[in-house]
């Protein structure tokens, strides 16, 4: 369901979960306690909806939002520390102390050194000692600070450039599309062929979280590009830069220029545009400025003979302000970047300095998370299936995965029949969908084999090395697989992480232990709810395979055309009015849901929400649901979905992901049933109430 950045609630184009880098994630989803109001454990009913949550007296064809969560949203207030509150922070918030669990444990053991657990024991408590970190000072950073400052040659300094290259993005699994890094790396199969794994370089070097950030000409982003030119000089006079206001002014006129060349979001997500194979040869004819020999060599890419470029004249333009803008601006960006990286392994002036503005300015968080929560966000970036196995191996019993086991199968063949119902694809269409989807993989709970730490050197009470040496292991086992056989297995998220996942180059889905418990899935919950819930993310990520990116890619995972012209034209036209649906709905006053960035995601939603119905109904092998507290089996299948996606925003971040996340906001992914015959029928709506489309505006896809 995923952040293309279409991450699911709404920063993946493949996931669940909305933020759009780790950082991001860690602001919006673990923190610090809730309010006792935000803490107040729901008042569910028997079926497991909470009743105390809805309020009744909006008409569910008029806000059906409001009608399943509108006490909820009226009683519940964001906690200080979040920049949203909603039912994934709420699953998410439990993973994370079951985690914290888990690695204090680890910690507390004298276990062998070099095993997996004394590393993720020592990771931990390094980033825990305060005093250790504060009395080290500026210590760690300046071998990195006085590497940059050596700098005198354009050579030099594309050779530096390359150094901080990092596998840090992700445009088609999780959605990662940014990185402050000049560039950014991905390693997977090559989408001409499937069979290898190609390189991947993707625009990148800005600071703020998009280019419209800092080319908007309105009173909200003037105010946060001042904010951010003086956090930029802030952060350079802690670490004792001279003339730290001119230089962050420098600094953030470069990476103006860069927003300049930068694609926007909706391109970003084309794959008929991104698809760029180029030559290593030909790398600096068709973009001079950079030293690409210099660059891919301190890269360690220096034998790759050839790169897929994802934004071509991005990467052109930004080439050429290497070779253009004076070295030592470059080199303030460079020490700058290094001192915001290392800010949250610093000293607590660099960690409130960085919070300040990514928290406060960019989401609106008021208050920094505890010190052990993000201490379970770092021990978890560096090493996360080490955490992942002890996670599965406490909490993710074998019959819940055998219930959702059974879930899936009953989506996927509910998802078949309706493939065959289609009355307006041709049945060669049809025929080649139905082998897309019997050769979907899925993945429930864990990956079959884990990654290997051995490698990971890490040192107790050296927080700042540990996440340096973790960040290189990452990249070098990426570089690692070019020119080794695909491994079709592979996962893209943890266990422990509350998320959900669908990999259209290897054509599957992926359902993390921690999104597979309560409210989403409760094994021996009533089927409904359950169908309503975690069913619709599992139609959801289903339809990813099938959706307007999805759909460009055959049963091999290759980006080839399977459609007939004819049910193209027709599958694209449901699209545009899918498109022009959302392009209504406006969150703020001077802000609406971008339709076309949202467009895979709504599709998946529409459809997800469809076939997980059609399950919920084979589920009940031809019984009929009881009616519970008044509520048919089809009412409370919509109940289920409407409070999963229950959510609160601060401004700020509303604005950002609204302009960046592939993923609309919660109120409007509920939306989609006025899509759905079935709910018209369960909660009887009529002509003249807002939500109200009469059969022939009902946008039907798949």
């Amino acid at each position: 369901m995923t952040s293309q950045n279409r991450r699911f609630p709404g920063a993946a184009r493949r996931v669940v979960l909305t933020a759009s880098a780790s950082a991001l994630l860690a602001a919006c989803v673990t923190s610090a306690p809730m309010d006792k109001k935000a803490a107040a454990p729901p008042a569910h009913g028997g079926f497991g909806v909470d009743t105390a949550g809805m309020n009744t007296a909006v008409a569910p064809g008029d806000n059906f939002y409001r009608y399943v969560n509108g006490t909820w949203l009226e009683q519940t207030e964001i906690p200080a520390d979040r920049s949203s509150y909603g039912m994934f922070t709420k699953v998410a918030e439990e993973a994370s102390r079951r985690t914290r669990a888990l690695i204090e444990e680890a910690a507390s053991t004298n276990a062998p050194a070099g095993s997996e657990v004394r590393k993720l024991g020592d990771l931990f408590a390094s980033y825990m000692d305060e005093a250790g970190i504060e009395a080290k000072g500026l210590a760690p950073i300046q071998p990195e600070l006085g590497r940059i400052a050596a700098i005198t040659t354009r050579k030099e300094l594309s050779a530096a450039l390359g150094d901080t290259l990092r596998a840090d993005v992700d445009a088609l699994n999780t959605g990662d599309v940014t990185t402050d890094r000049l560039f950014g790396l991905w390693v997977t199969e090559d989408m001409n062929d499937p069979s290898r794994y190609a390189a991947y370089l993707l625009q990148g070097g800005l600071g703020l979280p998009d280019r419209d950030y800092y080319l908007v000409d309105n009173a909200r982003f003037t105010e946060v590009r001042q904010k951010y030119q003086q956090h930029i000089a802030a952060m350079l006079s802690l670490a004792g830069i001279p003339d730290a206001e001119a230089r962050a002014k420098r600094i953030f006129e470069l990476e103006r220029e860069i927003a300049r060349v930068h694609w926007n979001q909706v391109d970003t997500q084309d794959v008929a545009k991104v698809n760029n194979p180029w030559p290593r040869s030909e790398l600096a004819k068709r973009a001079p400025g950079l030293d690409w020999d210099a660059y891919l060599e301190a890269a360690g890419l220096g034998k790759q003979q050839e790169l897929i470029i994802w934004q071509p004249s991005a990467l052109t333009g930004i080439s050429k302000l290497v070779g253009s803008e004076p070295v030592e601006t470059w080199k303030d960006y460079l020490a700058f970047h290094a001192l915001e990286r290392g800010a949250p392994f610093l000293t607590k002036a660099f960690v409130d300095e960085n919070f300040a503005f990514t928290g406060r300015v960019l989401t609106g968080t008021q208050q920094l998370r505890e010190r052990w929560k993000r201490g379970v966000d770092v021990t978890g970036a560096a090493m996360s299936e080490a955490i992942g196995r002890l996670y599965v191996e406490k909490y993710f019993p074998p019959e819940a995965k055998a219930e959702a086991d059974k879930m899936v199968r009953n989506i996927v063949k509910a998802f078949g029949q309706r493939i065959d119902a289609l009355a307006w694809m041709s049945p060669e269409t049809k025929a080649r969908a139905k082998e897309k989807l019997g050769t979907l993989q899925v993945g429930i709970g864990h990956p079959a084999k884990w990654r290997d730490y051995s490698g990971l050197e890490i040192v107790r009470g050296d927080a700042y090395g540990n996440a340096e040496r973790a960040s290189r292991f990452e990249y070098q086992r990426n570089l690692a697989r070019l020119g080794k056989p695909v491994d079709r297995s592979e996962w893209f998220m943890p266990p422990q992480l509350v998320n959900a996942l669908n990999s259209p180059q290897q054509n599957s889905i992926i359902f993390p232990a921690a999104i597979l418990q309560p409210p989403f899935f409760d094994p021996n919950a009533e089927p409904a709810v359950n169908y309503g819930a975690i069913g619709t993310v599992i139609g959801h990520e289903i339809v990813h395979s099938f959706d307007d990116v999805g759909a460009q890619f055959d049963a091999r995972g290759k980006l080839a055309n399977w459609w007939t012209k004819e049910d193209a034209e027709k599958f694209k036209a449901a699209g545009e009015a899918l498109v022009a649906q959302y392009n209504t709905y406006r969150p703020l006053p001077d802000l609406a849901v971008n339709g076309e960035l949202t467009l895979g995601e709504n599709i998946a939603d529409i459809a997800g929400v469809a076939i997980a119905l059609d399950g919920y109904r084979m589920s009940l092998g031809g019984k009929p649901a009881p009616v519970l507290e008044g509520f048919s089996g089809e009412q409370r299948f919509f109940l289920g979905f409407g409070q999963m996606w229950r959510n609160k925003y601060r401004e700020p971040f509303l604005r950002r992901i609204l302009m960046t996340d592939g993923h609309s906001p919660g109120e409007y992914r509920v939306a989609t049933v006025r899509n759905i015959d079935a709910w018209y029928q369960a909660f009887g709506a009529t002509p003249g109430q807002t939500l109200y489309l009469t059969p022939e505006q009902r946008v039907r896809i798949w």
